[in-house]
């Protein structure tokens, strides 16, 4: 019997095209075919969630050209890293609606560059929207994959993410189970929380190639698991009951004799990894080619060794190619 074909996820839309995140983005991805879509989710000052994919937003906002939020500039520690610039927790949403979305790789991606400036910033009501109005466009069932950031983070500062994440999924109608939805996190903790408020969904617990959750780092200082540690067999058996399924970082999967997909399958867990991107910046040195950081190696081979090995689902940043690959 042929092996199912894994879910294709649009990270964070279709940003090989358009700037991740935009509402273009998004309804690229759904016409390109993906199974769902996947939003990073952050908060406001007012507690309102927008996807972007960090809470610095200087890299894919225009707010540095806003001279009426230049005061808002400023330096952080966000999991436990110094970072300068502006902080979606420091505007109401009516400000930060004021903002237009920008390429956050744009020496990479020059075509969705040319996008810059003419989209505004998506909260994940809107992407909700979107994705249950593409559903019915384009006739077929298409989730979400809801990434939750910086839970422990937003927690210090006031800004707990499960309550707000819990009253927005079930006043759009996304907690009951009717319609397909995944919430992942770096953070175990979070999701905990959220399966504990009853929200109908598969639990999926992102894995780095390095490090520590923070979650855990802040409670358990340097006794906390490691990622690595993590997806060994005694890691993974401390999963079992608590998350669905795991999503890893790719250099894990293309490390030679790694059984981390057949280890976690063995003990009822789902596999997903990310992110599967063509251009020569993203991939393995062996399947760059030449022609520079944007252009494509032979992201096939590299994506072959991954389907290989029977993962459930991938992320990639071109839903037409990660669809003609993973299905074909």
């Amino acid at each position: 019997m042929p092996r199912k074909s894994p879910l294709v996820i649009g990270h964070r839309g279709a940003p090989g095209y358009r700037p991740e995140h935009s509402r273009s983005s998004y309804e690229l991805a759904l016409a390109m075919g993906v199974d769902a879509v996947e939003p990073d989710v952050v908060a406001t000052k007012d507690g309102v969630l927008i996807v972007r994919h960090e809470n610095e937003i200087s890299g894919t906002t225009d707010v540095a050209e806003h001279p009426e939020f230049a005061d808002r500039k400023t330096t952080k520690r966000v999991d436990g890293n110094a970072l300068t610039g502006w902080f979606t927790e420091d505007f109401t949403w009516a400000e930060l609606s004021t903002l237009r979305g920008r390429e956050r790789l744009p020496d990479v991606r020059a075509s969705s560059a040319s996008f810059d400036g003419s989209q505004a910033i998506l909260r994940l009501r809107d992407v909700l929207d979107i994705v249950r109005d593409g559903s019915v466009e384009h006739g077929r069932e298409i989730g979400v994959v809801l990434e939750v950031k910086h839970a422990t983070y937003f927690a210090s500062i006031g800004l707990d993410l499960a309550p707000l994440i819990d009253r927005e999924l079930r006043e759009a109608g996304w907690a009951d189970g009717e319609l397909p939805l995944i919430i992942e996190c770096f953070e175990s903790t979070v999701l905990g929380q959220l399966r504990e408020r009853g929200i109908a969904a598969s639990y999926v617990y992102l894995i780095e190639a390095a490090g520590r959750p923070y979650d855990h780092l802040v409670a358990e200082g340097k006794q906390a698991l490691t990622y690595p540690a993590t997806v060994t067999a005694q890691g993974l058996d401390g999963l079992v009951g608590r998350v669905d399924g795991i999503s890893v970082n790719k250099k894990m999967l293309l490390a030679r004799g790694n059984s981390i997909v057949a280890d976690a399958h063995a003990r009822g867990l789902t596999v997903f990894t990310w992110t599967c991107r063509p251009e020569n910046a993203f991939l393995a040195p062996e399947f760059r080619g030449s022609g520079g950081r944007g252009a494509y190696g032979d992201y096939e081979a590299e994506w072959g060794v991954i389907a290989r090995q029977g993962i459930d689902g991938v992320f990639v940043d071109h839903p037409d190619l990660g669809v003609a690959f993973f299905r074909g």
